[in-house]
């Protein structure tokens, strides 16, 4: 801090020649600067989770795994991989994933009841993937919205649920989602599930399109995606590392509470290579290419230069086996937890199911 002092003294002299308003905002950008710097990071990067110690006992190696008990537990399928689902699972709820709000507002792909046989309760998930498409069917003053309402409210007839699952709503239409979620709730029959699925946070953030407590009052049941903490375009990691899923189920835990909470577990992982040859290339970089890896033979195809060559790629992968997910398991029940959901069944281990008991 006195250096900063001695510093700001030091522009103030150089500034004691020029206009008082040029004083002003010189120094107001000074101040906008140093105070920038001090701001914590946003919270709501996924490579950025406080480093603090969590104590989190994980299963011993040497011995027989845990079997984790749960009140409920779902299970996602999709469309035309419907041979996932067999026979005997430990399941009490189905995702049927999924319907899907097309470019023009309407809900198509909507998955057959009859094509699952399934004893439990079945839920139809509906998706939106773009952020443009998803303020465009929000929005309250479009026809589009109220047709999209009545299209999900028919859809859902032949379900137990349906499930929300729009993954893209601009912050600005926090408000518009909200009040969308309303209008499903309330012209569902009261012996249908309302849920949704939302993004883990570990914190509450500032403008949050998903808040859980807002969101909370207008669903049944909240299935946080506990996954991704690493994706494709991100640094080599677990898509769910064990100390961040406990981050997140506290903090779900804390604003949802157990009975209104699912907590997403994945069966899937990751590939990460250091190396990606996939871009546009200007004609020295051609070249370079060229010079770099000795290239002696190129080719034409309809008059257009080609060639080919090799590179070794390192590649890392994270993945998900029965210790790493009875591991994750145990510590949501010893956690209070009572619903866990996967995404999504015919990706897993056999073996995890094993460890797995439903509970009535």
């Amino acid at each position: 801090m006195p250096i900063f002092f001695f510093v700001f003294f030091q522009i103030w002299t150089i500034l004691k020649k020029m206009r008082h308003l040029g004083k002003i905002a010189i120094l107001f950008l000074l101040f906008s600067l140093v105070f920038c710097k001090s701001m914590p990071p946003d919270a709501d990067t996924k490579d950025d989770i406080e480093d603090i110690d969590i104590s989190i006992s994980l299963p011993n190696p040497e011995e027989p795994l845990p079997v984790s008990a749960f009140g409920e537990i779902w299970g996602y399928v999709v469309t035309g991989r419907e041979a996932a689902l067999v026979n005997n699972l430990p399941l009490s709820d189905i995702g049927y994933f999924s319907a899907e709000v097309d470019s023009y507002g309407k809900l198509i792909d909507i998955p057959k009841r009859r094509n699952l046989k399934f004893s439990g309760r079945v839920h139809l998930v509906a998706v939106c993937s773009g952020r443009a498409l998803s303020h465009f069917v929000l929005n309250p003053a479009s026809h589009h919205r109220r047709e999209l309402i009545d299209d999900l409210l028919t859809a859902a007839k032949d379900f137990d649920g349906l499930q929300i699952d729009f993954e893209n709503i601009p912050g600005r239409d926090a408000d518009t989602f909200l009040s969308f979620l309303k209008e499903l709730r309330q012209g569902l029959p009261t012996n249908k599930m309302f849920t949704i699925a939302l993004p883990a946070r570990t914190r509450k953030i500032n403008d949050d399109q998903y808040d859980y407590e807002k969101i909370k009052p207008y669903v049944d049941r909240i299935l946080i995606m506990a996954y991704d903490e690493h994706w494709s375009g991100s640094k080599p990691g677990s898509v769910a590392s064990i100390k961040w899923c406990k981050q997140v189920a506290d903090y779900s835990l804390k604003v949802i509470g157990k009975e209104k909470l699912i907590m997403g577990l994945p069966f899937y992982g990751r590939a990460w290579g250091d190396y990606n040859p996939s871009r546009a290339l200007i004609y020295t970089s051609t070249e370079k290419l060229i010079d770099e890896h000795n290239v002696t033979e190129i080719r034409r195809e309809d008059g257009i230069p080609v060639f080919e060559y090799s590179k070794n790629v390192s590649i890392t992968v994270y993945y998900e086996d029965e210790y790493s997910l009875c591991a994750r398991m145990n510590m949501y029940k010893t956690m209070g937890i009572a619903s866990i959901g996967f995404w999504r069944l015919g990706q897993e281990t056999p073996k995890v199911w094993e460890y797995i008991k439903l509970v009535k």
